[in-house]
């Protein structure tokens, strides 16, 4: 990850609201209906040898109800005798049964060490399934949510090795052809790791395009595989197929072909070769000065060095340029001057605009120089970082702004993964390029916002929750602030019993469900249609935030949550539950 270029997330001041003063319990009734199942839910149990974390995150919390987000309110599942069944809604009053769109050609409970099946939406008219044995198809289905248009048609039907859940996939048109781009997810034995858990962590991103012969038959172009120590947050491929994106709470690598490590070790011999500096330099609180070793045979006249306000380019002979690019702050280029030393060495002076600004990096980017710091700034910098260092826990403890006491802390408060971070791979390199470091920023929840865009992840700031959209075409403004839910990272945590959470795709709600029975909503803040005044600081409040709760008529526990702009979708074991949170105008 050394040349990965570290990013951090830049949250939209006018999507925060400071003086939020919380949620109100409203009373107001919610509609529940709900539709009993002709069987159950394909659940399947974690086995005994299934007993780590990370196995319970994959399969043990699995969500096992299925929103397809190109259409409204339709949402599938499977059931115990492998039927992918499908309800679309359109009149809660007029609510038909589930109706079989697929059945899956294996037996499932032939194979003893099967996972749940699983599927996802690539696209409107295309669906990436696993039926958990380890074998996965690829289903055209031609419009859903009506049937009288959809039929699914297997068009590619392939054993990709033991067992898998499909994490993530996308449907593009690369070079005139169609392909998807799968991510499967798989928690394997692990013989090397004796210390840890036993086991690791595969995704395996596998490319699947159409034949140019012309016969409509797909095969496998790539399969490439990452590796890491704890299931994924979140990953996602990017719509073009072209990159990846993983919140993780530890890194994942590309495991490479033999033929990739030799091209490595041969790239890696010839760093070696090149690992002296280019150049080396220096700086005061009013000037830089840069020293080039330069080759026996450069005389004056073959050196040209370029100043301007802001760039530097020096050039040797007819050369491509030895350091060009921009600096790190503005010089006084009428100023600067450059001498060759006895030594046969360049001495380039750069003064400074900005006097006493100390420079980070010289050209911006360019890692090929060394920075050389006087013993006299080292101790500077020492005497100036002295105050935040102390033998003592608390040395003032009357000063108006003591310092943070962690056992003044709640119990929500805590994180219990501080090390998460999110990274962006590049699909032809296999390295990361972009990576932010999310510190106590928990991961809460992914959410389909727009379907032809990547999932939402959803991230606690502090207390409130801040929904963040990928934009994979936009290197500029990779992830956008787009949502924030107030406070809900600090209700969310006291929750204990919580099992999944979610939000509407249009941001007017965040929802959140128990293992059993409870559902707690959390709406946006909205005006009042009445006055209302605060009693303590006797002001008019404005608006005001309702947070509901609803308890579900049933003993089974929650295996699916889902969450559309107008209701809820509850699975349990035989029964589908529909809450309308909002009404349709």
């Amino acid at each position: 990850m050394a040349g990965a270029a570290h990013c951090s997330l830049q949250a939209k001041r006018l999507l925060l609201d400071p003086k939020f003063e919380g949620y109100k319990l409203s009373l107001e009734p919610l509609a529940c209906y709900q539709l009993g199942l002709d069987a159950a839910v394909a659940e399947v149990q974690l086995r005994d040898d299934q007993y780590t974390l990370d196995h319970m995150r994959a399969f043990g919390m699995y969500n096992y109800l299925h929103l397809d987000s190109w259409y409204q309110d339709n949402v599938y599942y499977v059931d115990q005798f492998g039927r992918v069944m499908n309800l679309s809604v359109t009149l809660d009053t007029a609510l038909q049964k589930p109706r079989e769109v697929f059945r899956l050609p294996t037996d499932l409970t032939a194979c003893d060490n099967r996972l749940c099946a699983s599927m996802h939406f690539s696209s409107s008219t295309w669906v990436t399934l696993s039926d958990g044995t380890g074998r996965l198809y690829l289903i055209k289905s031609g419009k859903r949510g009506s049937s009288a248009s959809e039929k699914w048609e297997i068009v590619f039907n392939e054993e990709l090795g033991s067992p898998f859940i499909v994490a993530h996939s996308v449907s593009f048109l690369k070079s005139d052809a169609h392909s998807l781009a799968v991510l499967l997810l798989r928690v394997e034995k692990d013989e090397l790791d004796t210390k840890g858990s036993g086991f690791h962590v595969t995704l395996e991103w596998v490319t699947i395009a159409e034949r140019k012969e012309g016969d409509h038959r797909y095969e496998i172009m790539k399969r490439r595989v990452l590796q890491g120590k704890s299931v994924p947050h979140y990953a996602a491929i990017e719509p073009s197929g072209d990159g990846l994106m993983i919140v993780s709470h530890k890194p994942f690598t590309f495991i490479q072909s033999e033929s990739d490590k030799l091209e490595e070790n041969d790239d890696a011999k010839v760093s070696n070769e090149k690992k002296d500096p280019l150049y080396y330099w220096q700086q005061t609180a009013d000037d830089v000065t840069i020293t080039v070793h330069l080759p026996q045979d450069i005389t004056r006249d073959d050196i040209k060095v370029r100043f301007s306000p802001d760039n530097i380019c020096v050039t040797l002979k007819d050369q491509p340029p030895l350091m060009e690019g921009k600096l790190y702050s503005s010089v006084d280029h009428e100023s600067c001057t450059w001498i060759i030393r006895e030594d046969k060495s360049l001495e380039i002076s750069l003064i400074k605009k900005n006097e006493g600004c100390r420079w980070t990096e010289l050209i911006l980017g360019d890692t090929r120089g060394e920075f050389i710091m006087d013993p006299s700034q080292c101790s500077e910098i020492a005497e100036s970082l002295m105050h935040l260092t102390s033998e003592v826990m608390n040395p003032d403890p009357d000063k108006e702004n003591p310092p943070c006491n962690a056992q003044e802390l709640e119990e929500c408060d805590a994180f219990l993964e501080d090390g998460a971070s999110l990274c962006r791979f590049d699909g032809d390199t296999l390295k990361v390029t972009h990576i932010i470091n999310l510190g106590s920023n928990q991961y809460l929840f992914s959410v389909v916002v727009n379907p032809k865009e990547m999932p939402c992840f959803c991230l606690r700031h502090d207390v409130d929750a801040l929904l963040w959209q990928p934009h994979s075409d936009q290197p500029e403004n990779m992830w956008e602030h787009i949502a924030t839910f107030n406070a809900l990272g600090y209700v969310q945590a006291s929750k204990q019993d919580k099992k999944f959470m979610a939000c509407a795709p249009d941001y007017s709600y965040a929802a959140l469900c128990e293992c059993l029975r409870r559902i707690f909503i959390y709406r946006q803040p909205t005006p009042l249609a009445t006055v209302l005044y605060n009693r303590k600081e006797g002001r008019q409040v404005g608006q005001v935030a309702k947070q509901l709760v609803a308890t579900l008529e049933a003993n089974d526990p929650i295996l699916g949550f889902q969450a559309t702009s107008e209701r809820l979708f509850v699975l349990t074991t035989k029964t589908l539950f529909l809450i309308k949170v909002n009404s349709g105008n």
